[in-house]
């Protein structure tokens, strides 16, 4: 996938034009195995301010990314004054990735439709996929040899591995809180430093 100043996106497995998904050849390698497993998606939600923890954003710029349509959560959007936005865990990825690629210089046009085509991927196409940019262009890699293709060219300066980033988030929302969508129940994260202090406070 390559994100054009369009705002469309070619090339790649699964070319994106205008927010549709188009099939197309796969050129990239099977099904990782032990592909990360999406977390309690259906059940569990995350509130704005643990979403800005685990992804490393502030809490203006959430706002921001959802009144814009960017990033909006999918659980549950806010409505009105006092109600609270719920997003998912595959949309707390998103917003880590939308983040690193905002900091490297990336057009907002580019990466809303990086952010669709993401949207649009299964978890084992997540789990493969590198983002490269050169600060203008996004591309898509499942392979490494479309890695080395884009560094060769002298188009990929940085890359993203969308698995690891989905591994970071799940290890940083583990010891965050959580709220059940069905009943609105709190779920407490499990933090070890939390556990530490108990520990020393049975000792003492």
């Amino acid at each position: 996938m390559r994100s054009t100043g369009d705002g469309t996106a070619v090339g790649g497995p699964y070319p994106l034009h205008g927010g549709t998904v188009e099939p197309g050849p796969r050129h990239g390698a099977p099904a990782a195995v032990g592909a990360p497993q999406e977390p309690g998606s259906d059940h569990v939600g995350y509130r704005g301010p643990t979403a800005c923890a685990a992804a490393g954003i502030t809490y203006r710029q959430l706002d921001y990314w959802a009144r814009t349509g960017l990033v909006e959560p999918s659980v549950r959007p806010a409505y009105g004054s006092g109600s609270q936005r719920l997003y998912s865990f595959r949309d707390v990825v998103v917003l880590k990735i939308v983040k690193r690629l905002l900091d490297t210089g990336v057009s907002l046009q580019n990466i809303r439709t990086a952010v669709q085509h993401l949207r649009a991927r299964g978890m084992a196409d997540l789990a493969q996929m590198t983002l490269m940019s050169d600060g203008a262009t996004v591309y898509e890699c499942t392979s490494t040899d479309e890695v080395v293709d884009l560094l060769q060219g002298g188009q990929g300066v940085f890359g993203i591995a969308v698995g690891v980033v989905w591994r970071d988030v799940e290890s940083a929302l583990a010891k965050l809180h959580g709220e059940r969508v069905d009943t609105g129940e709190t779920l407490i994260g499990h933090n070890p430093a939390d556990e530490l202090a108990r520990r020393r406070n049975r000792v003492g």
